[in-house]
């Protein structure tokens, strides 16, 4: 639990082009209620960051150079997730803040962010799921699971489980109480119409959207052998 006197609580949201503004905007709004919370929207450089539906930029408060030791790492995901999975200024910067964070964590396909990093080696993650499969191309042990716990680690499904996985952050970091207090905040309180998870959703419905992102498939599973082929050179 924070005290009033206790050193603020740095939490980095890590933007890059074409990030999915949910897995973003969700964790934002619940984790910027923490008591003693200094968040921070970071990027190479403080230039707007368009995200991946257009129209909608971020615009970063701080860059690489002048962050802070952060205390929680935040990566969301999105399309542009598989240039970040390339960045090397961006990896670079994840490996040396993972070093003394609390709790190094990511939305959807920021979780392949992470991977390439090589910061999931040897734990256990979740990510979309049409990407957690490609986490074992990494080290990582994929889990269907809408938020995964494995010590500092921990990683959302996607998009909109950024909301889950910041509340189970809230509870591990100051208690389930406050983590009850800010959902009732914030009314969350899903009733969702249709099914969004493959396991319950129409079988013609999944092998559409599976037929339709067939060449982001494709995109994907490049990146991935290029930085898995980088992490394995060291």
């Amino acid at each position: 639990m924070t005290t009033p006197d206790a050193p603020p609580l740095h939490i980095g949201f890590i933007l890059f082009p074409g990030i999915t503004l949910l897995d973003l905007i969700g964790p934002w709004e619940v984790l910027t209620r923490l008591n003693g919370a200094s968040c921070h929207l970071v990027a190479d450089s403080l230039d707007p960051v368009a995200s991946a539906s257009g129209g909608l930029a971020t615009v970063p408060t701080i860059g690489f150079a002048d962050c802070p030791a952060l205390d929680v790492i935040v990566v969301p995901g999105g399309p542009g997730h598989l240039a970040a999975m390339e960045d090397a200024a961006l990896l670079a910067f994840l490996r040396r803040q993972a070093e003394g964070a609390r709790a190094v964590t990511a939305v959807c396909t920021g979780s392949l962010v992470l991977a390439a990093a090589g910061l999931l080696e040897g734990y256990r993650a979740t990510s979309h799921w049409m990407s957690r499969d490609r986490l074992a191309g990494f080290g990582a042990t994929p889990v269907d699971a809408r938020v995964v716990v494995d010590r500092d680690r921990i990683t959302g499904g996607g998009v909109t489980a950024g909301i889950d996985f910041a509340l189970r952050l809230v509870t591990l970091l100051e208690g389930e109480e406050r983590a009850r207090t800010i959902q009732l905040q914030i009314e969350y309180a899903p009733e969702p119409p249709y099914a969004g998870r493959p396991d319950d959703a129409d079988p013609a419905l999944v092998a559409a959207l599976h037929a339709a992102m067939a060449g982001y498939t494709a995109r994907m599973a490049t990146v991935d052998a290029r930085a898995a082929a980088r992490l394995a050179r060291g």
